[in-house]
């Protein structure tokens, strides 16, 4: 094909594989502009030298170069990059790949943590291990009052400090009550982080010693049925020649916050085992 044959948009867009929209994007930016644009029609014509500029402009935009990149290497009269652009267009890739891995680590560990929710039996029996949580504990008016002091206040707290939390997050509360109370409830809310930070007014971090052994029971539906799953689980405890050893721990999986559906949410009710010593008959 001449050099000196007229190329009309359309055709020079079918034959370089690349959309009319492109091309006009293209022109609009200074990239590419028709060799020719016939002062009556408005037709935009190009000229078959063109081609080679706009595959060096798609072979850059290929290796990551933005068009306000690739128009500065075209102001200068070059389709090659040099050395030092390379190298830092190398380093930039290099950290995207490593923010993408981050990204996949992430994902793949909250899909298992779904997955292993999902199969996970009513009860299972467990070794919780040591963590770092930040934590807020506070006399509350009711159980109502907790979502929403986590949600607007206590959560938001714990992002503002910087901290880096586990993902999927750990959260859960802990009732320091010896009885039950509908109001005046003493509370304390958890979330697990990588490190200590200092304490705040509001926030307080501190490591918990692992748990041996909890019994754990996955808990589906609305709060309004914790007595029912109180119930199930210490019963569950006693048949299974264990003892209560420590304060037990509710983990909110899904909930108010995420969850419109009252019955989609999931719970898990932890608490501290050790087995039940049976005295000897000597004991008597």
């Amino acid at each position: 094909m001449p050099k000196n044959v007229k190329l009309t948009i359309g055709d020079f867009s079918k034959y370089c594989q690349v959309t009319v929209k492109t091309l006009r994007h293209y022109e609009k930016l200074g990239l590419l502009v028709p060799n020719e644009v016939d002062e009556w029609t408005r037709y935009r014509y190009y000229d078959v030298a063109q081609m080679q500029q706009l595959n060096a402009i798609l072979r850059l935009k290929a290796m990551g170069f933005t068009l306000e990149e690739i128009r500065g290497l075209l102001d200068e009269g070059t389709h090659r990059p040099s050395i030092p652009q390379i190298e830092a267009k190398t380093a930039e890739v290099k950290e995207q790949i490593r923010r993408l891995e981050e990204r996949l680590e992430v994902l793949q560990r909250m899909g298992d943590s779904i997955r292993q929710i999902a199969h996970m039996e009513r009860f299972s029996i467990q070794c919780l291990p040591s963590i770092i949580v930040a934590s807020h504990r506070q006399v509350i008016r009711n159980y109502a009052a907790l979502t929403r002091l986590c949600a607007e206040t206590i959560g938001p707290a714990i992002q503002l400090l910087g901290c880096k939390r586990t993902n999927p997050l750990y959260c859960f509360s802990v009732n320091y009550e010896d009885e039950y109370k509908k109001e005046n409830i003493d509370v304390e809310y958890c979330e697990q982080v990588e490190e200590m930070h200092a304490d705040t007014e509001l926030i307080q971090f501190k490591q918990l010693p692992e748990i041996p052994t909890a019994v754990c029971m996955k808990c589906e539906g609305p709060y309004d049925n914790m007595q029912e799953n109180f119930l199930e689980v210490f019963s569950y405890i006693a048949k299974q020649g264990y003892q209560v050893a420590g304060k037990h721990r509710i983990q909110f999986i899904e909930g108010r916050w995420n969850q419109k559906d009252p019955q989609k949410w999931v719970s898990i009710i932890q608490v501290p085992v050790e087995k039940r010593v049976t005295p000897s008959i000597d004991a008597l």
